[in-house]
């Protein structure tokens, strides 16, 4: 196939068969789902979360029993149980660490190299980038602010021109707002060694989300998925994309409330931080979980308005996968042609 050309550098830094990436959502990405991923030859990763240590590692090692193909496991630095989820990193010699929510210190990317560990970063911006290639990460992960849960505030097309164009030599896979085997060739194109969904698995066949949580998905619109406003800079907090309900009204209410509670100096910065994220973990697994798409949190990427149904993730990647090799050979024609 024309696309095998456009795999290689992602499929042999990733050891997969298509460097196309299940990206770790909370609550949803499992064992069951990580490892369908890895089966069908794509790349799943496990989310971390705010799981508690133990299980996340018996996440693993579940994982590892369904599947003997690498995959990640994301860890989301701004979580309540990020450090106690460090710990199990030299015990399990994890392939592949992904690290989250916003960026590792120097000495955490260390840690995770010295137990055998690829790591792959997020960035931002292209300083940010240059940042985590100092601190010694292996590859990059450019996430649009178009993509669901934590974003940040730079569209994917605006960091394809000020990182993955100005950063040679490096892996780079890209994410957010991205749902069809079309796009993603043009993405290869560029010079991106991968994709990373998150929408689109969310609501495959294998997806233990609720029923309720996915047909919400489908039926909704790319405009539907708002980002999250910050209300005060001293409770900075990450924004978060999802589907516009009651629960977002809800988290309107708790920054308010906190602030408040700052102005009486009942309550520190960081703790208000805690309580932040304590609230998306539990508003995520109300709606992904529970099935209270009022109240919980329905997050999702504007490429939602491009998922209208629940296929197998088997259909899904290889779905992707004949997309990209009818486009890419529609471009090489298409060149022919412009020659």
């Amino acid at each position: 196939m024309l696309s095998d050309r456009f795999f290689e550098r992602g499929r042999n830094f990733l050891n997969v068969e298509y460097p196309l990436i299940s990206g770790a959502m909370t609550w949803i990405s499992d064992p069951k789902l990580v490892s369908t991923v890895c089966n069908e030859g794509g790349f799943g990763c496990l989310a971390g979360g705010n799981m508690p240590a133990g299980l996340l590692e018996r996440n693993v090692d579940e994982t590892s029993k369904l599947t003997d193909k690498p995959f990640g496991v994301n860890l989301v630095t701004i979580a309540p149980a990020y450090k106690d989820q460090l710990s199990i990193l030299k015990k399990k010699k994890l392939p592949f660490v992904i690290f989250a929510g916003s960026f590792p210190r120097e000495k955490e990317v260390d840690l995770a190299k010295e137990s055998g560990a690829k790591v792959l970063c997020f960035a931002s911006t292209l300083s940010i980038a240059h940042r985590m290639l100092g601190y010694g990460v292996d590859g990059l992960i450019l996430e649009g602010m178009e993509a669901g849960g934590h974003v940040g505030h730079v569209s994917l097309t605006i960091l394809l021109q000020q990182v993955l164009f100005e950063v040679p030599g490096v892996p780079i896979f890209v994410a957010g707002g991205i749902a069809t085997g079309r796009m993603c060739a043009h993405l290869l194109l560029m010079g991106a060694a991968g994709v990373q969904f998150g929408t689109l698995f969310a609501v495959a066949e294998e997806s233990c989300a609720h029923p309720d949580f996915k047909n919400t998905l489908i039926k909704s619109n790319a405009r539907d998925s708002i980002s999250t406003p910050q209300f005060d800079s001293r409770l900075p907090v990450v924004a978060v994309r999802a589907l516009r309900n009651k629960g977002i009204d809800e988290f309107g209410k708790l920054q308010l409330e906190l602030i408040k509670k700052m102005d009486e100096g009942k309550i520190g910065r960081l703790d208000a931080q805690k309580k932040v994220e304590e609230y998306w973990m539990g508003a995520l697994r109300r709606a992904a979980i529970e099935g209270n798409v009022s109240n919980g949190s329905l997050m999702a990427g504007q490429s939602v308005g491009l998922v209208d149904r629940c296929m197998s993730v088997k259909d899904i990647i290889h779905g992707l996968v004949q997309d990209i090799d009818s486009e890419l050979i529609n471009v090489k024609e298409l060149l022919k042609f412009s020659a």
